[in-house]
């Protein structure tokens, strides 16, 4: 049987390639089984292209499919989307904020992936107490490393996979408990010289704010790609943080007013 010209694009590496960056850009979420389905190819060969097509920055790929550029770039991102974003610097960053905690030491970390990211990078402390609005820090924290987890109730945010809450616990006979903490380690989605620390949603803002309001010492994450924006939500001034741990130095108007601040800036060059 002879195949139309499409059909033959289809099966040929360069133009399949081709077709499937432009549909993936059309559709904005597509899973590599309708993929391999759509184009007459299989699983492996459409995993083997969207690795490529990821690698290219044509798209972002996602576990068991890909998003568009577009997609991704929205402000409000799946924890999957978010978790193939940046992963060198988060890894970094992570490093930096283990770095701050003290063996014995109460923490407090708010929702996302950088934070997630510092949860692993902890397995090597010992005796902490953990705090958490993230439905995925606990089981990401090595045993070894913790004396007591707790999480903060309310709503969770699918999206997330984070509570939108206070940050209290209660009594059995439903007073609140007065607590507080050596650290707190708050990822956020934005930093700029003006605006200072800022998310998208109104409530994950509040959350932030209250979790900085018990922290001995305030520790924000954010790698660069967040420097210079400004989101709907403030979580804080810039002086309202001991430290900013980034992967790389920030422009110079930012890094003037951490200074002015007196915010410590720490990045993998810091001495």
């Amino acid at each position: 049987m002879t195949l139309d010209k499409e059909d033959r694009q289809r099966r040929l590496p360069a133009g399949r390639k081709a077709q499937l960056a432009a549909y993936v850009a059309e559709t904005g979420e597509v899973t590599v089984t309708a993929l391999a389905e759509r184009f007459g190819v299989s699983i492996d060969t459409i995993r083997r292209d969207l690795d490529q097509l990821s690698a290219d920055g044509v798209l972002v790929r996602t576990y068991g499919g890909a998003v568009s550029q577009s997609t991704a770039s929205r402000v409000d991102r799946t924890v999957d989307v978010r978790l193939t974003m940046e992963k060198r610097e988060k890894e970094k960053i992570a490093v930096l904020a283990a770095s701050l905690v003290e063996n014995g030491s109460v923490i407090m970390l708010n929702g996302g992936t950088t934070t997630l990211a510092v949860a692993k990078s902890l397995r090597h402390h010992r005796d902490l107490t953990v705090a958490t609005n993230s439905l995925l820090v606990p089981p990401a924290l090595s045993p070894s490393a913790i004396r007591d987890v707790y999480v903060f109730g309310g709503a969770v945010r699918t999206l997330t996979l984070a509570t939108a809450g206070p940050v209290s616990f209660r009594t059995a006979g439903g007073s609140e408990l007065d607590i507080s903490c050596d650290l707190a380690l708050i990822g956020v989605g934005a930093v700029s010289a003006a605006a200072g620390y800022t998310t998208s949603n109104l409530a994950e803002a509040a959350m932030m704010r209250e979790m900085i309001s018990r922290a001995a010492r305030v520790a924000i994450l954010a790698d660069s790609s967040k420097f210079g924006r400004r989101l709907f939500a403030q979580v804080s001034d810039l002086g309202g943080a001991d430290y900013l741990v980034t992967d790389s130095t920030p422009p110079p108007d930012l890094r003037d007013a951490l200074a002015e601040a007196e915010v410590e800036l720490l990045t993998p060059e810091s001495p």
